[in-house]
């Protein structure tokens, strides 16, 4: 029971050692020991590489490394392009961009 500690210790550091290679390979900080790699610095942004692919090609905001193309902001108005064409359409406000 005295070796409780000891073992715990271990067990996380054999975890942490473990990841260190992984992280190394794919650019990622899981093990702690890379915070230069850490999800969003300048050499590893907000989100996953995928899902910046999605912002660029969407004009989207999912990865968080694209603020300004976040809902709401002037180059992206509130609700979908489709939402505000029923909108003005049918004279309603369901993307609120209306206002009223």
């Amino acid at each position: 029971m005295r070796n409780l500690p000891v073992i715990a210790a271990l067990t996380v550091l054999t975890a942490l050692v473990g990841c260190a290679p992984a992280d190394r390979a794919a650019g990622t900080n899981t093990s702690g020991l890379y915070p230069a790699q850490s999800d969003g610095t300048r050499i590893n942004p907000a989100g996953t590489a995928a899902t910046r692919a999605l912002d660029r090609a969407a004009g989207t905001d999912v990865s968080g490394a694209y603020p300004s193309q976040r809902d709401g902001t002037p180059g992206n108005p509130p609700g979908t392009a489709v939402s505000r064409t029923y909108d003005r359409a049918a004279g309603t406000n369901t993307s609120g961009t209306r206002g009223y």
